[in-house]
């Protein structure tokens, strides 16, 4: 079996490291490395990782550059080094099969470029995480969604399928595609939390690649250990990336059109959380808006005109129902490899 570095990013997760590391450990691969970055941390926790987990290969940034701007200086760096690069958040834990099965299904399907884990809720343990559950797909107004959000797992999920992204909290990527299709750029670190992992797996898509589901491979995350959903700052990341997503990755018409329509649609998003969670939230919408034209302004947003552009009815993974109709339907992409 190839060798992996599985890769778990901190910014001061002593409680997460502590809990769910021991998991890690437990993974039945036979050659795979645990790296621990500690991103910024105040105080420091490098010396207590060597110090409490001697096993793993731990590195400290000075600066905390977020999700994007940690694990992109480390494919920098490393991502030469081997096949395949698995990023784990450090409230994730996983079972012991989990990274074997998704090396054989890379090994058998050589047009993926990503693929995740079955992502279950790790204090539920019945339930599908909101972030990743059994795949992620956008819908026709180019809002992510997750198949499985707010379903028991009884096994609708079985079938090892394509997706549009794979949840950042656990995935599996393939580094050749990273460093000759998207020429070393796996997250862009001004996203610097937030979908970053859905422009990677869009960039992915447009390079030729696909994305994947693997059923068989099964981790619990316990979610929000970053910023919890009552958090505005969560707010400003999910309402600027997303404008940032479809700016980035479409062209000509499509571009300003959907992204006039989702500024439009971003209202009646900030009168529902005025609502559900006060003036703050209203307020990182407006931050983020300001934010998103700045960068354009600045001439700051990478299209990465060297891939080429799909129109966004031929993108694979796209919900054929809004997610704001509150009714799922997702479409069926086996994986035939």
């Amino acid at each position: 079996m190839p060798p992996v570095y599985v890769v778990v990013l901190t910014y001061g997760g002593k409680s997460w490291l502590e809990r769910f590391l021991p998991s890690l450990f437990a993974t039945d691969y036979p050659d795979f490395r645990v790296w621990v970055i500690d991103n910024g941390s105040q105080p420091p926790l490098i010396d207590w990782i060597e110090a409490r987990f001697p096993q793993v290969k731990a590195l400290r940034y000075a600066e905390n550059t977020g999700y994007a701007g940690g694990y992109q200086r480390f494919f920098s760096e490393h991502g030469s080094e081997v096949p395949y690069l698995a990023l784990l958040n450090d409230d994730v834990e996983v079972t012991p099969s989990w990274l074997r099965v998704l090396v054989e299904r890379m090994e058998r399907c050589t047009d993926l470029a990503a693929v995740q884990p079955k992502v279950l809720a790790w204090r539920q343990r019945n339930l599908f995480e909101y972030a990743g559950a059994a795949g992620g797909f956008l819908d026709v107004l180019g809002y992510p969604t997750c198949r499985g959000r707010d379903e028991a797992d009884q096994a609708q999920y079985e079938i090892p399928s394509q997706v549009f992204w794979a949840g950042g909290a656990a995935f599996l990527l393939r580094t050749k595609a990273i460093a000759e299709s998207l020429q070393g750029m796996l997250f862009k670190s001004y996203y610097f939390m937030h979908m970053e992992e859905i422009d990677l797996c869009w960039r992915l898509q447009r390079a030729g690649w696909k994305v994947g589901y693997e059923p068989a491979s099964v981790v619990y995350h316990v979610g929000g250990a970053s910023l919890s959903h009552a958090h505005a700052r969560k707010t400003f990341y999910n309402f600027r990336n997303s404008l940032f997503l479809l700016w980035e990755n479409l062209s000509g018409w499509e571009r300003y059109l959907r992204v006039a329509l989702r500024l439009v649609l971003d209202a009646p998003a900030a009168l529902y959380l005025l609502i559900k969670g006060g003036p703050s939230h209203v307020a990182a919408i407006a931050c983020a808006h300001w934010s998103f034209f700045g960068y354009i302004a600045r001439k700051k947003l990478n299209i990465c005109a060297y891939l080429p552009f799909l129109p966004y009815r031929q993108l694979k993974g796209i919900a054929s129902l809004p997610t704001l109709s509150g009714k799922r339907k997702y479409p069926y992409l086996p994986l035939v490899c």
